[in-house]
């Protein structure tokens, strides 16, 4: 039987996980910065260890990404800022991130800055769409560089409105 003090202590609990999870979505990407870490699927999980501090699972986007330091940095004083100085970040290796975990959100926020999204994972091989005209059917691009403004994206020009665009690779 549920007793009154066990439905408070899940109360509770709701509460201190929504609050986590609020704070984790005000954690910029460092390298795309209108995306939150929680928009870029990063954040694997939050849990409550036993001496009543958090822990965050962070998995990196990819192996050597040079914004995971940040990005940890970035989490570790957001908590702290938040009362949470003690939290534990762990590092999530397996199964390791896929760009199929960005948020929709995540996706418009990308497209609206002007970053073509990943194609899902069905179509990876096809050519993304210009985010800028999306006059540009998959043949209506070319590809300028296999590595754009950071080693995930890759620079293409689309051929309608002749504007160049990175586009996330999907992973």
């Amino acid at each position: 039987m549920v007793t009154m003090v066990d439905r408070v202590r899940l109360l509770d609990e709701e509460t201190r996980d929504q609050r986590i999870w609020r704070i984790l979505c005000a954690v910029a990407d460092p390298e795309i910065p209108v995306l939150s870490i929680v928009d870029l699927g990063i954040v694997r999980h939050v849990r409550w260890l036993a001496d009543d501090k958090p822990e965050i699972g962070l998995t990196p986007t990819y192996s050597g990404c040079p914004a995971t330091d940040v990005i940890r940095d970035s989490v570790r004083h957001a908590l702290s800022a938040s009362g949470y100085p003690q939290a534990h970040l762990v590092e999530v290796l397996s199964p390791p991130w896929s760009s199929t975990w960005i948020s929709e959100a995540g996706r418009a926020k990308l497209k609206e800055y002007g970053i073509a999204p990943p194609n899902c994972a069905t179509e990876a091989a096809d050519k993304p769409v210009c985010p800028h005209c999306e006059g540009s059917a998959n043949e209506a691009v070319e590809l300028i560089s296999e590595f754009g403004s950071t080693p995930c994206k890759a620079l293409y020009r689309c051929l309608v409105c002749l504007e160049p665009f990175d586009y996330f690779k999907p992973f």
